[in-house]
């Protein structure tokens, strides 16, 4: 079947792709590299935009998990250019991790900036990834 995320189906059953939460937050955040599901290999660049609301002094959190939820990498994401708006900002960030297990998966996680600490204002897009 052709859709985003791409679905398909058998027997009477429909499988649709894991893509992480990326259509919910499309209108909160967007990440161009790395795709869902893309196979990655450090370093890991990171590119996409992000509401100004989503950094905190122009950034915010990465975090890359193995399927076991170990840390692997984290760092934070830095805007390219002034954050203090409503629109969306480019942002970079680069991940530096072990080698894994070929065909291994993972999730990258993009975590908004909340520095009031109230579970609230907490927000994230997860990204599944293959290794």
């Amino acid at each position: 079947m052709e859709s985003y995320p791409r679905q398909c189906a058998y027997n009477g059953q429909t499988f649709t792709e894991d893509i992480g939460n990326a259509l919910e937050k499309a209108d909160l955040i967007t990440v161009g590299n790395p795709a869902p599901n893309q196979s990655i290999a450090s370093p890991l660049a990171i590119a996409g935009n992000a509401v100004g609301g989503w950094y905190f002094e122009a950034v915010f959190p990465v975090k890359l998990f193995d399927a076991s939820n170990n840390l692997l990498a984290e760092d934070n994401a830095q805007a390219l250019s002034d954050w203090t708006t409503d629109s969306f900002v480019p942002f970079s960030a680069t991940l530096n991790f072990s080698p894994q297990p070929a065909s291994s998966t993972g999730t990258l996680i993009l975590y908004k900036s909340n520095m009031s600490g109230l579970p609230a204002n907490d927000d994230q897009l997860t990204i599944p990834v293959t290794f």
